[in-house]
């Protein structure tokens, strides 16, 4: 595991509007972009909620926020959007614990990565290798932007596999989780706090977008949420992409939807069904709620049957 250490010398409604985001994301490119510039953002509040130890979370519009506020100043998991900088700038002033240090992507989207423009000039960006790949691929512009990100939202230090940065008296474990979301997928372990964000790998309750395009897989994505159950210990606490603070128990729970919703797809495909027959019959009613967001029940099923296909099942 690569470290970083000493990371404080470097100094360089809720529920609705992330429904929103997301639905803007599954419409492609720039359609996030489109959405948001032409949206008036201006009576979104960004709200800060402590989680335990060193940190936050910020609530806004787009992807929950992380912060690790305290003596050795800020660190911010994700970012929201441009048009929302100042007022998460305000609400990490909130928190008392001085300067902006590092900002960590958690993946590419545009609801995660909107303001690096702004915040990057201030402290240094981490992120995956993918992460950095995407955001400045000139010829496919990321989802959520209609053109590549500026020179200064780029990340400048990536990794490939894991690194750790030592701040505010915890390690802050950065590790990478391939084929999941995205292909650039980080969950961050505050180790001394016991929180965990999850970035876009955990849709708190929901049906989660998985990213086929950008590299992400249904398969790998249960992969990952197992891996992850092993690794944290009972009373943690959930930053989920999207959703409320959560429990281990939640994230068991969203691990068992991901299997047994997979397990049905692959029942009927061995059996012959086609996509349109499987929709058709869509899931039990158990699974009602966790399709009541905008990846409905039919929209799962698709991914699920997708990801399979690549698979031969």
């Amino acid at each position: 595991m690569t470290e970083v250490v000493n990371g404080g010398r470097w100094r360089a409604r809720r529920q609705a509007v992330w429904f929103a985001a997301i639905a803007a994301v599954m419409l492609g490119g720039g359609a996030l972009h489109n959405m948001f510039a032409q949206r008036d953002l201006s009576n979104v509040e960004v709200r800060a909620e402590k989680v335990a130890g060193n940190v936050y979370v910020l609530f806004g519009a787009g992807g929950n926020i992380g912060v690790s506020a305290g003596s050795d100043g800020l660190i911010m998991v994700d970012d929201q959007f441009k048009q929302l900088a100042d007022k998460i700038r305000t609400a990490m002033k909130s928190l008392g614990a001085g300067e902006l240090a590092f900002v960590l992507n958690t993946h590419y989207h545009g609801d995660h990565t909107g303001a690096n423009e702004v915040f990057g000039p201030e402290a240094p960006i981490v992120a995956h290798t993918n992460v950095r790949k995407r955001l400045a691929d000139r010829d496919n512009p990321p989802r959520g932007r209609q053109t590549i990100m500026p020179t200064e939202g780029l990340p400048v230090l990536t990794f490939d596999e894991s690194l750790s940065i030592h701040f505010n008296g915890e390690e802050i474990q950065v590790i990478h989780f391939p084929t999941s979301h995205t292909d650039g997928d980080s969950v961050i372990f505050f180790t001394g706090s016991n929180v965990v964000h999850m970035g876009d790998t955990f849709f708190a309750g929901r049906f989660p977008f998985v990213d086929l395009d950008g590299g992400g897989d249904v398969l790998g994505l249960v992969e990952t949420i197992d891996a992850v159950l092993e690794r944290i210990p009972k009373n943690v606490k959930i930053i989920p992409g999207h959703g409320p603070i959560s429990t281990k128990d939640d994230l068991r729970a969203y691990l068992g939807m991901l299997q047994q919703t997979t397990q049905v797809v692959r029942k009927k495909m061995k059996a012959g069904k086609s996509l349109d027959e499987i929709k058709s019959e869509g899931l039990a009613e158990k699974w009602s709620e966790w399709g009541s967001g905008f990846i409905s029940t039919e929209r799962w099923l698709e991914t699920v049957h997708s990801s399979l296909e690549r698979v031969g099942t």
